[in-house]
Parts: C-alpha cells; sequence; structure tokens
C-alpha cells in the first residue's frame, strides 16, 4: 500500500531535524492554569451563551444547564485566555503546545448539550494554538514551534461496562467513537494542526476508534499528518484502565506506526519512571511522557515544585529514555520552564534503527 504523503512536508521535516538534534519541549496543564483566572458562570458564558443559548447556531441551549467547568467552551467564549497560556507556555520554552481540545467531541460535549459544537472546537482550538506558535516562531525562526492537535478519551469506554450488574453492556460502540473522532480530527487539521495526539488514554479500544478514524480521515483527504499516542497508567499497579501493562499497550498501538508514543496524567514523574523505561526499551518510534506534578493531595491539589519534578525528569533525560518531555494535571510555565533548564544539554534518545546502522 502507498504510503501517503506529509500534509505539510516542510513543517514534518523542520519537526524531525528538532527530534535529530534535542529532546523536545511539550507544554503544560490547560486545566491548571485556567483555575488561575477563577473564572465564574458567566465568564464561561460570555456573550454568545449569555441569554441561555447559542446565538450563533439555532439551537436552544437550556438555560438551567451550567457551563462552567466545560473548559473546552472557553476556546469559542474566551479566546483571549486561551491564547495567552499557549503562549505563556511558548516563551517558557515550549516547542510543541496541545490544543484546548481534550473535550471536544459530541459525546463529551453532549453534558452540556452542546455537541453541535464539536467541530468548531477542533477547528477554533487549532487556530488559536497556531496563531500563538507562529507569533512566536516569528521572533525566533530559527526555533519552530508545532501545534498537536489533541484528541482525548471522552467520557466513556469501550472495554468496560459500566453498569457493575450488567458485565456485557456498553455506552458507546467503536463506530460511534469513531465518527467522532473522524469529526474532531477533521477541525483540527482544517485548524492547523501540526500532529495529532490521541491522549490520556485509559482503554485501548477507544484509542484503536480514534487510529482508524485518522487513518480513513487521512486516506479521504489523501495526506497525513504525524500521529503521537499517549496512554495513562492509571494507578500504582502498572496498568491501564483495560488492563494493560505500558508494554502490551505499546504492542496494541504500534500497527499506526505512530510519531511517539508515552505516556500522561494519572501519576507524577517519579512514578511513571519504570513505565517509561519500559517504552524506551520496546518502542522503535520516540518516547515522550507529561507527567503531572506528582500525586494529587487530600484537596486535589498538585504540590510537586518545579525543581522538583525537573530534578526528576532529569534522570529520565540523562539515562536516555526521553524525546518529548512536558508536563499534564498541576504543572504551569514554571514547571515547563524548569523542565526545559533541566534536559537541555541531555542527548535525545537514540531509535533502535538509528543504533542499528550506526553498529
Amino acid at each position: 500500500m502507498t504510503t501517503l504523503p506529509w500534509l505539510h512536508p516542510e513543517r514534518v521535516a523542520k519537526l524531525q531535524a528538532a527530534l535529530r538534534e534535542r529532546i523536545l519541549i511539550l507544554d503544560g496543564g490547560m486545566g491548571t492554569m485556567l483555575q488561575g483566572h477563577q473564572l465564574d458562570e458567566t465568564a464561561f458564558r460570555g456573550d454568545r451563551f449569555a441569554d441561555g443559548h447559542d446565538t450563533a447556531h439555532a439551537h436552544d441551549h437550556p438555560g438551567a444547564c451550567d457551563l462552567k467547568g466545560n473548559n473546552d467552551l472557553l476556546t469559542l467564549t474566551q479566546p483571549d485566555i486561551i491564547r495567552g497560556v499557549h503562549t505563556a507556555y511558548l516563551e517558557a520554552g515550549a516547542d510543541l503546545v496541545e490544543t484546548n481540545t481534550f473535550n471536544s467531541t459530541r459525546i463529551s460535549q453532549a453534558d452540556y448539550h452542546l455537541e453541535h459544537l464539536a467541530y468548531e472546537l477542533n477547528r477554533a482550538g487549532a487556530a488559536l494554538a497556531r496563531a500563538a506558535c507562529d507569533a512566536v516562531e516569528a521572533k525566533t525562526p530559527d526555533r519552530p514551534r508545532f501545534v498537536i492537535g489533541v484528541l482525548g478519551p471522552t467520557s466513556r469506554t469501550a472495554s468496560l461496562s459500566p453498569d457493575v450488574n450488567d458485565p456485557g453492556f456498553r455506552n458507546v460502540s467503536f463506530e460511534e467513537l469513531a465518527a467522532n473522532y473522524t469529526e474532531a480530527a477533521g477541525g483540527l487539521i482544517d485548524g492547523g494542526a501540526d500532529l495529532i495526539m490521541v491522549e490520556t488514554i485509559f482503554d485501548t479500544l477507544n484509542a484503536k476508534a480514534a487510529l482508524f478514524a485518522l487513518a480513513e480521515l487521512f486516506r479521504e483527504r489523501g495526506a497525513r499528518l504525524p500521529v503521537m499516542i499517549s496512554g495513562t497508567i492509571t494507578d500504582r499497579s502498572g496498568r491501564t484502565l483495560s488492563g494493560q501493562t505500558a508494554e502490551a499497550f505499546y504492542y496494541s498501538v504500534q500497527h499506526a506506526r505512530p510519531l511517539s508514543v508515552g505516556l500522561n496524567c494519572a501519576l507524577g514523574a517519579a512514578d511513571l519512571r519504570p513505565h517509561i523505561q519500559t517504552l524506551a526499551r520496546v518502542a522503535d518510534g520516540y518516547v515522550s511522557t507529561h507527567p503531572n506534578a506528582g500525586l494529587p493531595n487530600a484537596f486535589g491539589e498538585y504540590d510537586e515544585s518545579p525543581e522538583q519534578m525537573a530534578s526528576v525528569i532529569r534522570g529520565f533525560a540523562r539515562d536516555g529514555l526521553l524525546n518529548l518531555v512536558g508536563g499534564c494535571c498541576g504543572t504551569t510555565p514554571a514547571h515547563i520552564r524548569a523542565i526545559a533548564e533541566a534536559v537541555k544539554d541531555c542527548a535525545p534518545r537514540a531509535l533502535p534503527s538509528l543504533d542499528e546502522a550506526a553498529a
């Protein structure tokens, strides 16, 4: 089968060149930054949803449904805040920023009766990140910045039943997930994403639906984007929610030939290390990680300082485990700046194929 060409070959060439030269820096937590703005219901609604319905769409939105907490909606109602978060991470040293689209699927937006916004949220989210990257890159043209279009896991799982009394029941199908991901990914591509990341994967079957959707969408468009895959080890058991070890997870998604495979969320860097070591041993592509700032405390907050987190991650880099690294829940531009400083003199993990060629 003929491999599809890259949609943006010049951008991919720059990305691949950067990956060969150094460890690239991902951004940090979006939610962490938004919490600092202490936005209320009025701010989440903005002008567009102020009267309890979507003034830009023939769609009645129930006024009794709170929109506070729908962080993805801020892409439309508070775009300056979202772009400001992207810019803060870029100025802290990030080479790649993730779009504010973690929950921008029909399935996840159904919680707010905003399913109709799925494509728009993804397109606008990618466009905001693109604008931030282009502005910063214009100041330092020798260092390109890249937009990662994020496909989150959705709020449902295709492998497990939500009803303990009916283990065979599923509240979502593979086909429904694929349709959701196709729509979302189309918006990310149209908004200017350089890559697509299927991230925070707790159920590999959900991820397979996303990868299937991407393959079909690329085929329809006649061109592709690099794909990143990032799973989640849900606790210290060392497995995803659907029961896979890091190694089993990797071999389950290897067929998609991703640019990178990694792990994010749920755990801090120290607890993720053995699982990143596993990926670094078996992966034939690049390895990424963006851990939380430690484990949450009794108040659900993250206490690991930028210096503490950077110190642990420097150990990852020094031992040749990483190609891309950033932060997830609880991390801020200060964390990303410290991580970037900690790994700047460490060589990126060499791909196995490169090692064999040099032997």
